[in-house]
């Protein structure tokens, strides 16, 4: 049964260019088939396409973010196929973040003041540019011609570093549609694809703390000897990382409380202002996660014999 499944997932229609065409071309018809009834004729249906576009790219900066995560905790021939194809699905996402280009396109250029009064605001338009400006530089990048060009360091800053702001941004609109908005505005309600997106997007990063983790572990397990003396710190990691998946959860109880101090000095005001995802609200449980997880395998690391290997 494995061997058939790995042969039939080598076959071209569902690696490289191929799989690109059996994802895309679906993308591409919905979003054709939703605009000629959306009327982008007004800024309402142009508004309503930006947001609908995007809702087709975001699962595949998801599937390209986890690719290699799913790969260590995983092996296997599906998460092997996965993460061979992983550029290609990157491409994906790109071709539906251009539909959702054009939309924003037509919309500041044909409805400006619409775009300015509704729209427009100068922070989101700062994390949407520095995103936008990544992936212009991941596609280019991902190909030949360009990759020759420029150093491996150079080439992983721009996939890595590409991969955490985009997947950043989804992640932290979800967030905020489903733990703040509609807690400070009475009409505005989560749909089923903001709770949809927002878990999707902690479990893609919970998978690569947990891949992360495991690395640690087995790169150690063969370099140092277990130390007992940590075992207090490794109960301070569980109960990081406790918190931290209750708190991803539970968002709208600790939010205010957790801004407010972390916003109340002058430097973080001044730093929200120009800070792409500053204070980093919709990342704290995450980030407890990491740290719970690191305590945790703290246990076998000794000295600096480790060294991270996801890519």
């Amino acid at each position: 049964m494995k061997a058939n499944l790995a042969k039939i997932l080598k076959v071209s229609p569902v690696n490289g260019w191929g799989l690109f065409a059996i994802f895309s071309i679906p993308m591409c018809l919905f979003n054709y088939i939703v605009m000629m009834d959306a009327d982008i004729s007004t800024p309402e249906g142009v508004s309503y396409m930006i947001g609908y576009s995007v809702r087709w790219a975001v699962p595949f900066i998801y599937l390209a973010m986890v690719a290699s995560s799913v790969k260590i905790l995983f092996p296997g021939a599906i998460s092997f196929w996965w993460l061979r194809n992983r550029k290609y699905i990157g491409l994906v996402f790109a071709l539906g973040m251009a539909w959702q280009a054009v939309f924003i396109y037509i919309l500041s250029t044909f409805f400006r003041d619409y775009y300015f009064d509704e729209v427009y605001y100068f922070r989101d338009e700062l994390e949407g540019s520095v995103g936008y400006i990544f992936l212009v530089g991941m596609v280019i990048t991902s190909f030949k011609f360009a990759r020759s060009k420029i150093s491996n360091f150079q080439w992983k800053w721009v996939q890595k570093g590409g991969l955490y702001f985009l997947w950043a941004y989804a992640f932290s609109v979800y967030w905020w549609n489903v733990f703040y908005y509609p807690y400070y505005d009475n009409y505005l309600v989560p749909e089923v694809h903001d709770y949809l997106y927002y878990w999707i997007g902690f479990v893609v990063f919970a998978l690569r703390i947990l891949a992360w983790g495991k690395q640690r572990l087995n790169i150690n397990d063969k370099n140092s000897e277990l130390s007992s003396q940590l075992s207090l710190i490794k109960m301070v990691g569980v109960i990081l990382f406790a918190l931290g998946v209750v708190m991803s959860g539970t968002g709208n109880y600790w939010y205010e409380a957790v801004s407010g101090l972390i916003s109340a000095p002058e430097w973080s005001i001044e730093l929200g202002l120009w800070l792409p995802f500053w204070p980093l609200e919709p990342f704290i449980s995450l980030l407890l996660m990491s740290i719970g997880a690191y305590l945790i395998t703290s246990e076998r690391v000794r000295g600096n014999n480790y060294i991270s290997v996801i890519d």
